[in-house]
């Protein structure tokens, strides 16, 4: 066994122990928890379209705390500017000028209902998503790594909000819904001893995450896998129904995902199933539909039609 596989396997055994440490608290929504550290070992922004009430912010709070990151939420209000979230600079007492910086200087930053901010303050968000740094005054500040970005939106309530335009919907890797919980799961909220995430342990930092972050980016993806996710976006784009294909960015974030997918497996490859699994999740946002409402159920049918119309490659592997 060479060495990229032994470390691929460790890391497999490490996450679930983590996982494990999560479900104390967060409980019943394992493949959430496994599609969140996906993106997280992606470098990649996430979507979260959900009611009130759910878990969204406890789930990041905890999710936070494992891995030994900082953590910063922001309400996206209509009145929220630019540098409540980026910071500002101010005249110290010393008479001199500092940059007092904002929430967006964490590792990981709730953005709980994102469409409800201007689009000014929605644009100065976009700009670290993308860049990984702000720029205040003319000056630029590099934001922590690794840094990504859980948005929330409400998919019921629409009074109020400024809709997310396709630009700024490509920035992020995956778009997803917690859902209710089972209610095994939710059984076990009322009657198991409530525990709040600072019990948990950190198991991992900033650091250490980093590593597991490049070691995931070296998974080796085939040719003839690359070939199959570069087909599945081109008839996104080609299909009658499709007003909006799939960009190349789309295609990059579906490999980086699987890449990262396949060594939360203990895999350092990457298989087929890893790209048709993840398709749903890392596409659904990024299609605009031409004759119909554009529902995430008629956009998860459309995709679902491309993935069967469209030839598993032969090579499964190296």
């Amino acid at each position: 066994m060479d060495k990229p596989e032994r470390a691929a396997e460790g890391a497999g055994t490490a996450f679930s122990a983590l996982f494990a440490q999560v479900e104390r608290v967060y409980y019943g929504q394992r493949e959430v928890l496994e599609l969140l550290f996906a993106a997280v070992l992606a470098e990649g922004h996430v979507l979260v379209e959900d009611v009130p009430g759910v878990g969204k912010t406890t789930l990041l709070r905890v999710f936070s705390r494992v891995l030994g990151l900082s953590f910063a939420r922001v309400s996206f209000t209509p009145d929220l500017l630019p540098a409540d979230l980026t910071g500002y600079v101010y005249l110290s007492p010393r008479g001199e000028t500092e940059f007092r910086r904002g929430p967006i200087f964490a590792h990981v930053l709730l953005a709980d209902e994102l469409n409800r901010a201007s689009p000014r303050t929605q644009a100065a968000l976009l700009e670290a998503m993308e860049e990984r740094r702000v720029t205040v005054e003319g000056r630029t500040y590099p934001l922590p790594r690794p840094f990504f970005v859980l948005a929330t939106q409400n998919p019921v309530e629409l009074e109020g909000t400024y809709p997310l335009p396709e630009a700024e919907l490509d920035r992020f890797l995956l778009r997803l819904s917690l859902g209710y919980p089972p209610a095994a799961a939710e059984r076990a909220l009322l009657t198991r001893e409530p525990l709040s995430p600072e019990d948990l342990p950190e198991m991992l930092d900033a650091e250490a995450l980093s590593a597991h972050i490049a070691r995931a980016r070296a998974v080796y993806l085939s040719e003839a896998v690359a070939d199959y996710v570069v087909a599945l976006a081109r008839k996104t784009r080609t299909h009658p129904r499709v007003l909006l294909g799939v960009s190349p960015r789309g295609s990059l974030g579906l490999a980086r995902l699987a890449r990262a997918w396949a060594y939360l497996r203990g895999r350092e490859y990457v298989l087929p199933e890893d790209v048709q699994r993840l398709l749903p999740y890392a596409w659904g946002h990024r299609i605009l539909l031409a004759d119909e409402e554009n529902s995430a159920e008629a956009v998860r049918d459309l995709l679902a039609e491309v993935v069967r119309s469209t030839p598993l490659p032969e090579e499964r592997r190296r």
